[in-house]
């Protein structure tokens, strides 16, 4: 497996990776996503590739001190391989290079399958409630 930077050629791929993960929603379009985070140097998409496949993503961004992680998806076919630690630890990387002190990500309550793999990467609840508004 490699990792490397995803290019708008492999928006189709990532797309449909998100789409398999359940990630994706109506309401958020997951190519201007993955556009907004190419197009700004605080932030990209990494993209996992084995036998010439996308298997992985994790997005990743900061704002100078705290970090970011989004669309961390894995292909169905090689969960519970190490895709997902591999690419936890690319983006945590790519954030200290970056100068980010802390690394923060949300999980919907109802994606209870993915709470023990944080749990293990070492993620805890911070206690804090996520406020959001749509601009625009």
């Amino acid at each position: 497996m490699r990792l490397s930077d995803i290019t708008s050629a492999d928006f189709p791929a990532v797309i449909a990776l998100w789409e398999e993960a359940g990630l994706t929603r109506p309401w958020n379009p997951p190519a201007a996503d993955l556009q907004r985070a190419l197009d700004t140097p605080t932030s990209t998409v990494l993209g996992a590739v084995a036998d010439d496949r996308l298997v992985g993503t994790v997005m990743v961004g900061h704002d100078g001190h705290r970090g970011w992680v989004y669309y961390l998806a894995v292909a169905a076919a090689v969960r519970g391989t190490g895709v997902g630690r591999t690419l936890m630890r690319a983006a945590e990387g790519w954030l200290v290079e970056r100068g980010a002190v802390k690394v923060q990500l949300m999980v919907r309550h109802t994606n209870t399958a993915v709470t023990g793999f944080y749990d293990r990467l070492g993620y805890a609840d911070a206690d804090v409630r996520v406020l959001a508004k749509r601009l625009g």
